[in-house]
């Protein structure tokens, strides 16, 4: 079983890529929240689970993480990608 962490840091619009983004800037949103990443990895067709009390090692504050599970099918790259178009979507 694959799991993948993806932290809102991946998909946040005012962090540069040297900052831990690892989306195109059109792509990523403002200030994501773990609440909207899983749901958008439930679109997708994953498993999550909220992690809280994690911080991404490059911040300061903890805005918690995602763990993706059973996603053996598909690199922790394209499993970013879609979930940051998921979060796009439900932000319209």
């Amino acid at each position: 079983m694959v799991e993948n962490v993806i932290y809102p840091a991946y998909l946040d619009a005012s962090l540069s890529r040297s900052e831990g983004r690892r989306v195109a800037q059109s792509a990523a949103v403002e200030a994501p929240t773990v609440d909207e990443i899983a749901k958008a990895v439930q679109q997708v067709g994953y498993d999550a689970v909220i992690e809280r009390d994690k911080r991404y090692s490059r911040e300061f504050e903890t805005r918690g993480r995602v763990l993706v599970n059973n996603a053996d099918d598909a690199t922790k790259n394209d499993i970013v990608q879609a979930v940051a178009a998921y979060v796009g979507i439900l932000r319209d």
